[in-house]
């Protein structure tokens, strides 16, 4: 039997993850950047921010990543939906993408989706 195909991970940004979002489902393999505001060495916790907007990231599986608070971090991963809707991201990639530009992203991301929309009413 072969083994199942990892996925690519949907672009969202964190605003996207809400309770009544298409993309707030448990196991959905998603692609999410933030800024690093906290990290916890013993728990391999990282809390990401985008605005208002924060996302927890279970990092265990991250060896190689050195984590700054205040850097700018995209992870891959499936999400995980705790009780009381909490959403952990567990990361199965991590970069640090420290000077990225978050407001040109954003729009990027808005053209994609756009773009993919008008693509599928075709």
């Amino acid at each position: 039997m072969a083994a199942p195909a990892i996925k690519s991970g949907e672009l969202v940004t964190l605003q996207d993850l809400r309770p009544s979002s298409m993309f707030f489902k448990h196991g959905a393999s998603l692609r999410v950047i933030g800024k690093l505001q906290e990290y916890n060495v013993e728990t391999a916790i990282a809390i990401i921010a985008d605005g208002n907007a924060i996302l927890k990231v279970e990092a265990q599986h991250l060896r190689n990543l050195t984590f700054r608070i205040g850097s700018v971090y995209q992870f891959i991963g499936e999400l995980v939906i705790k009780p009381e809707n909490e959403a952990v991201l567990e990361a199965r990639v991590g970069r640090n993408v420290d000077g990225i530009d978050l407001k040109l992203y954003h729009q990027t991301l808005q053209l994609l989706r756009q773009f993919q929309a008008d693509h599928i009413r075709n």
